[in-house]
C-alpha cells in the first residue's frame, strides 16, 4: 500500500512538476500516442512502381543525390519530377547536376518574369522558356500564387501576376505548343485563412503558417477562380494543381473543375496528413477521379517520408500519428486503395502526362 501511494505521488509530481497536466500543457508539446491494439503496417516499399510527380532539388551535393537514388530504389520510385521553379543559369546547373542519373529525374523550369512590369513584356520570357525546353525542361513548375501573384519562379517573382493575367497568356500558350504541363500551387490549406484561436482545426500549425489576406491580394475563392479562368482560357495547356488544389477541406471545389475541364489534373503531394483524417471521403474521391490524380511527395527525400505516404494510401491502419513528418494533433487513417487505383495513381496517370509531353 505504501509503495502504491509513493508511485501515485511520484506520478502526480511528474505530471504537475513538468507542466504535463491539462491546464499547463502547451499545444506545441501535445504528442498523443495511440492506445489501440490494432494493426500497424509500415510498407517496405510501394506496392507498384511509382513516378513521383512532385519534388524539388533537395539534394545539395553529389553524395546527397546518391543517397536519394538509393532511397528511391529501396522504396520503388522509378522516377522523380523535380520542380526547379528556375530559369537561366540556375536551371542549367540543376540539369547538369541531376543529369548524373539519366532517366531517374526529370526537371521542370519556372517562368522568367524579368521586366514583367514594363511595356513589351512577353517575348523574352517566351524565348527563355523555349531555351529551358531545349536544355531539357519537360514541364513548368511549380508556379505559386497565395494571393499576391506568382512568387515561386526564380530569379524574378511575378508579384501581382495571377494565373489568368493577360501577361501570362503567351507563356501558357507556348507551354501548350511545346506540350509542357504546368504545375500550379494555388492558395493554401483553409485553416491558414482562419483565426489562430481555439476553434482552428489546424492550430498546431496555424500560428506559424498563416495567410493574411491584405488589400490587393486574392482570397481562397478568388484564387480558385483565377485558376479556373486560366484552365478555361487555355484549353490546350495541361494544368496540374498540386496539393489537391488546396481544396481538401471541400473536395467538391476540385471535383467541379475535374468534371468540367479535361486539361486539368491534381497531384496529391504534401497533403497526406490533411486528408488521412477523412478516409471514407477520400476513398470516394480517389475512386471517382482515379484517372486524374497523380502521386507526389514534396516532403524531402528520406525513406520514412515515402513510407508514410504508402501507409496512408495502401493500408487500412487506423488512428495513427506522425509527428516527425507532420505537426498536427489529429490521428490519421489509411485509405486501403484498390490495386487498380494505386496503379493509376502511381504510374499510369503519369504516363498519360508523358504521352501528352511526347506528342510534339
Amino acid at each position: 500500500m505504501k509503495n502504491t501511494i509513493c508511485i501515485v505521488l511520484l506520478l502526480s509530481f511528474a505530471l504537475t512538476g513538468f507542466g504535463q497536466n491539462a491546464d499547463q500543457l502547451l499545444l506545441k508539446n501535445f504528442r498523443p500516442v495511440s492506445v489501440y491494439a490494432i494493426p500497424v503496417t509500415i510498407p517496405a516499399k510501394a506496392k507498384f512502381p511509382v513516378i513521383d510527380m512532385h519534388s524539388h532539388p533537395y539534394a545539395q551535393s553529389a553524395a546527397e543525390l546518391d543517397s536519394w537514388v538509393k532511397a528511391m530504389d529501396q522504396m520503388g520510385i522509378s522516377k522523380t519530377i523535380i520542380h526547379t521553379m528556375s530559369t537561366g543559369s540556375r536551371f542549367d546547373s540543376l540539369v547538369d547536376a541531376y543529369g548524373k542519373y539519366p532517366g531517374r529525374f526529370e526537371l521542370w523550369c519556372g517562368f522568367d518574369y524579368t521586366g514583367y512590369d514594363k511595356p513589351g513584356f512577353g517575348q523574352a520570357a517566351v524565348t527563355e522558356l523555349e531555351r529551358c525546353f531545349k536544355k531539357g525542361a519537360k514541364g513548368v513548375g511549380e508556379l505559386g500564387d497565395k494571393g499576391a501573384g506568382e512568387i515561386y519562379s526564380k530569379p524574378v517573382p511575378g508579384y501581382g501576376m495571377h494565373l489568368d493575367d493577360a501577361r501570362m497568356k503567351p507563356l501558357l500558350q507556348k507551354c501548350a505548343e511545346l506540350h509542357m504541363p504546368v504545375n500550379v500551387h494555388i492558395a493554401e490549406p483553409y485553416w491558414m485563412y482562419l483565426p489562430a484561436d481555439s476553434t482552428n482545426d489546424g492550430l498546431m500549425n496555424a500560428s506559424t503558417w498563416k495567410v493574411d489576406v491584405k488589400p490587393g491580394m486574392l482570397n481562397h475563392a478568388e484564387l480558385m477562380k483565377s485558376l479556373e479562368n486560366a484552365i478555361r482560357e487555355n484549353p490546350k495547356t495541361l494544368f496540374i494543381a498540386c496539393h489537391f488544389a488546396n481544396c481538401e477541406y471541400n473536395l467538391s471545389i476540385a471535383g467541379q473543375l475535374l468534371d468540367t475541364y479535361s486539361n486539368f489534373y491534381l497531384d496529391i503531394s504534401a497533403r497526406y496528413a490533411e486528408t488521412a483524417t477523412i478516409p471514407r471521403q477520400m476513398v470516394k474521391f480517389y475512386t471517382q477521379y482515379q484517372e486524374r490524380l497523380l502521386y507526389g511527395t514534396d516532403m524531402g527525400m528520406g525513406v520514412p517520408m515515402y513510407q508514410i505516404t504508402f501507409r496512408v494510401l495502401e493500408t487500412l491502419d487506423e488512428h495513427f500519428y506522425e509527428t516527425v513528418t507532420f505537426n498536427y494533433h489529429w490521428a490519421m487513417n489509411g485509405f486501403g486503395l484498390s490495386d487498380t487505383i494505386l496503379k493509376k495513381l502511381y504510374m499510369k496517370n503519369a504516363l498519360k502526362i508523358r504521352k501528352y509531353e511526347n506528342e510534339r
